[in-house]
């Protein structure tokens, strides 16, 4: 993702992709729209976060409250003021969610480290409202876990609805298809397989596919091709496909690259997807250097990439970094039902943009605020004084998107007013003019009962939180354990009539029964969400 390098300064705090903070009492408020705006952030804020927050008072370690530091001797000398900035890119990426429902399904906890509590919140409808244009639209809301004098602040913002599919502009889609021997087990090579051709239905006949396939070297399959006369040899291409040898990633994205820019189309909107268990074993395998390689297909023809994860075992760590550095995101598919939900649902819709390089940064307020923390977000910080500077990448979001983040806040003892603004800068995907929207957050937004209180979105979204928290093994102040977190997803499920929570309920039922030496049960059908 990185166009040029950065050092990341200061005490940089919490990363939250999406989301950006409105004015209002009991969840509701205003936003504001400006094009190119670079007027400062509004407030001063509470204390530096990123981490888990301190039991002592808001200034940062070796500080005063008013910002002055003190030296060894105890006196007081000049120094910089706290640090009350959050800034980050925006993400919309859930494939951590998935890979995490096939990992509990056989029977096994998932490794901490693939464990992003965003990408678990994303994963559920949020039913924010939809901005009017191509901008976004922001929401707040809170409430009180019981957790002392913390509160739950839900951070989140939505994209306009995806057009019908005669709407968008045209597709230029290069698949880049892993045929190396890790994928010939079940559920990797056979489900991309079926993935693509039952894309192949969808797309329309002035889309245009290429197909590259890598094992130990990369091969161009099928040049950029429209598929008006010509689905039977898509479908063929795709069929002829069989397991091979090693897996050289690099080779694979290179070529993949080389035949997204040789069929590139003006006026469509081209893109690169990535399906692999990305265990790459050969040639360059650090996502950095692999990314460097077509650095400048990137920057000079817009080409994003989409990675989509197979595989019971799967290199997550590499995909992600892959994706968030290629200008795209990542999901994960684990059957049909999946895949049928990426590829038929979501792809073909959301093959176009709404934002390039967005970007988000947030202010506490000193007076207010006592404590902060952010769940998860932890790889998508960006230093504040790059915040406008819009030479550094930030997150592509699409249409249809929501991106959502919570907050865990601690207020100070009485404080009543202002608790946070917040501005969300991206640029227009086709005119690269810079937008911004702002917003603030009230204390009357959070000060509400969570369980059984008025949101039950609000409540799904902090299940879905405490659970990513659980399995990573955190310490989020309010965290029910799980056979509780079970009970309260089961009776979300019933009175939301939502099928994606009964399933994240049977998630965590797994992994209370693998905890407690148990047995499992066999894995559901596809997670259900509002983002690819």
């Amino acid at each position: 993702m990185d166009r040029r390098a950065r050092t990341y300064r200061g005490a940089l705090a919490l990363l939250l992709a999406g989301g950006i903070l409105v004015t209002g009492c009991g969840g509701s408020g205003t936003s504001n729209d400006s094009a190119t705006a670079d007027r400062g952030v509004a407030g001063s804020g509470g204390p530096a976060g990123g981490k888990q927050p301190p039991a002592a008072p808001s200034a940062v370690p070796g500080q005063d409250e008013d910002g002055a530091s003190r030296a060894e001797d105890g006196t007081a000398r000049e120094s910089e003021a706290p640090d009350y900035l959050s800034t980050f890119a925006l993400d919309v990426d859930t494939a951590s969610y998935g890979y995490a429902r096939r990992t509990l399904g056989d029977g096994q906890l998932p490794a901490a480290g693939t464990v992003r509590p965003e990408e678990f919140v994303n994963s559920f409808r949020q039913g924010y409202e939809r901005p009017e244009g191509n901008g976004f639209s922001v929401s707040v809301d809170g409430a009180r876990p019981g957790a002392a004098d913390w509160s739950l602040v839900r951070v989140g913002l939505a994209t306009k609805a995806a057009p019908d599919s005669g709407d968008r502009p045209p597709a230029a889609l290069t698949f880049v298809v892993d045929i190396s021997g890790s994928m010939s087990e079940p559920g990797r090579l056979d489900l991309a397989k079926t993935s693509l051709g039952i894309l192949a239905d969808e797309l329309r006949d002035d889309d245009s596919v290429s197909l590259v396939t890598f094992s130990d070297q990369a091969e161009t399959r099928l040049p950029m091709t429209r598929l008006q006369g010509n689905r039977t040899k898509v479908r063929d291409a795709i069929e002829e496909m069989e397991p091979a040898d090693s897996t050289n990633v690099a080779a694979g994205v290179e070529r993949g690259y080389d035949e997204a820019v040789e069929g590139h189309r003006k006026g469509a909107t081209n893109r690169v997807v990535l399906l692999s268990d990305a265990l790459a074993n050969t040639g360059e395998t650090d996502a950095d250097a692999i990314l460097e390689r077509i650095g400048g297909a990137r920057e000079e023809y817009g080409i994003t990439l989409f990675g989509v994860g197979v595989g019971s075992d799967y290199g997550d760590e590499l995909m992600e970094r892959l994706t968030n550095k290629g200008d795209g995101n990542t999901t994960y598919i684990a059957d049909e039902t999946q895949a049928r939900k990426v590829f038929v649902d979501q792809l073909p819709a959301h093959v176009e943009l709404r934002a390039r390089d967005a970007k988000a940064q947030v202010a506490f307020d000193r007076e207010t605020v006592q404590q902060f923390r952010l769940v998860g977000y932890e790889n998508r910080k960006v230093a504040d004084d790059d915040f406008r500077d819009d030479g550094v990448d930030g997150g592509e979001v699409g249409p249809g998107h929501t991106v959502t983040a919570l907050y865990a806040v601690r207020l100070r003892e009485g404080a009543s007013g202002h608790v946070a603004t917040a501005t969300v800068r991206w640029l227009d995907p086709r005119t690269r003019k810079a937008h911004e929207e702002t917003g603030s957050v009230e204390t009357g937004a959070i000060d509400g009962k969570l369980w059984g209180g008025g949101s039950e979105r609000l409540q799904v979204t902090a299940v879905a939180a405490y659970f990513a928290d659980t399995l990573r093994g955190g310490d989020l102040p309010g965290t029910p354990a799980l056979g509780e977190l079970a009970t309260r997803a089961k009776a979300l499920a019933s009175s939301t009539e939502d099928s994606s929570v009964e399933k994240l309920a049977t998630m965590i039922e797994q992994a209370d029964r693998i905890k407690n030496g148990g047995g499992d049960e066999p894995p559901g059908d596809g997670a259900e969400g509002e983002v690819g």
